[in-house]
């Protein structure tokens, strides 16, 4: 079946239709990631977008999943150069395609993402819609496209009760047992993982859970997740968020929550021309001088110069683009990146940075029992 990809600046591609058969808007995104399409899928971070893969063919290892980073994927549509059909991966549960069809996923293969990628990175993010429809009036439709925007995204991700991942240590584990807080603005399974992994009982709770409701449980840190949307939409969690961070607790904040808690000291954030979305960006630490690879996912970023000098210092930068990945708060047991530290299938160059929580967390605590 024929299936079309309508730009909002009215370029239209025509491929083959790929999973549901449906029509949808949304904000067409691109990734340049080689591997790791399924836990892009069920990113939560995706809610409200269209996902172009840059790598030409996808599928190739199937569906594990095992894999996925959250229960449901996420993106309102999948948009790839080649689809492969016959997985081969002794792993794999199923196939690519029943895979979105089963979670009525649209999508389109067959169209050339090279020139789609050059259009979104000349003329920047913008909507799109797929559609199945022949027919379609491009007049009709393009106001409807380039009227489209995402309304409370993390809302729609978030989990709907709080929930409970004990620390997954051996019985004879000698290291710190500690208690965190996950906010979850739309929270990738793996940060869960790695406290989980480090000696932490993770409490996980809904984006809008008020700082007094945190607060009373008395955890040992808290952590503030990735997520989808305009940071700045998330009004009523930015003056939570200002509340834990002026209880003293430790806190440690990835993407959306690094964003969340720049707004709630006085920092501004932009939206990005394209955004970043990939597995090789590299981000520069500037304390030591060394750069690692990320993995990121956003299309907002703290703007510059923003940041209160008196408030917090940047800590990591983006080694192509100079934009912040990083902050330190002055005085606090608090810092924040833009990358992911948690990221499968990797690269996981800076999963220190939990040690890192792991080792303040268990510093302040020693220093309250004495």
């Amino acid at each position: 079946m024929k299936a079309f990809l309508i730009l909002a600046d009215g370029h239209v591609f025509e491929g083959r239709s790929i999973g549901a058969v449906k029509e949808t808007i949304s904000e067409i995104v691109f990734n340049t990631s080689m591997t790791g399409y399924l836990e892009i899928l069920t990113d939560p971070s995706y809610a409200g977008e269209a996902v172009v893969m840059t790598y030409p063919l996808i599928g190739n290892y199937g569906v594990c999943c095992e894999d996925m980073e959250d229960e449901l994927p996420w993106p309102d549509g999948f948009i790839v150069r080649e689809l492969c059909r016959e997985p081969s991966n002794f792993r794999s549960e199923t196939a690519l395609e029943q895979f979105l069809k089963a979670h009525d996923i649209p999508g389109i293969e067959g169209i050339d993402t090279r020139a789609l990628t050059k259009i979104l990175r000349t003329q920047g993010t913008m909507n799109g819609m797929i559609t199945t429809n022949e027919n379609f009036d491009l007049e009709e439709v393009l106001p409807k496209i380039k009227a489209f925007k995402a309304h409370d995204v993390v809302g729609r991700v978030t989990c709907k009760e709080t929930g409970f991942v004990p620390a997954d240590v051996p019985k004879d584990w000698d290291g710190p047992r500690l208690k965190v807080a996950l906010m979850d603005f739309g929270a990738k399974k793996n940060i869960a993982g790695e406290l989980s992994r480090r000696g932490c009982d993770v409490t996980i709770y809904p984006a809008y859970t008020s700082a007094e409701e945190i607060l009373q449980s008395a955890p040992d840190g808290i952590m503030l997740s990735n997520g989808p949307g305009d940071p700045k939409d998330c009004g009523p969690i930015i003056a939570e968020v200002k509340k834990m961070f002026d209880s003293d607790i430790p806190m440690f904040g990835i993407c959306l929550g690094h964003q969340l808690l720049a707004l709630a000291n006085g920092a501004d954030t932009r939206k990005m021309k394209w955004g970043h979305r990939g597995a090789n960006h590299p981000v520069k630490d500037l304390e030591t001088g060394r750069v690692y690879i990320s993995t990121q996912n956003h299309g907002y970023v703290v703007a510059d110069r923003t940041v209160p000098g008196d408030v917090a210092e940047v800590s990591f930068r983006n080694a192509n683009d100079a934009t912040t990945e990083g902050l330190h708060y002055l005085g606090k047991d608090v810092f924040t990146v833009q990358f992911h530290p948690e990221a499968c299938g990797g690269p996981q160059d800076t999963a220190f940075l939990f040690d890192r929580f792991i080792n303040m967390m268990e510093v302040c605590k020693n220093a309250e029992e004495e």
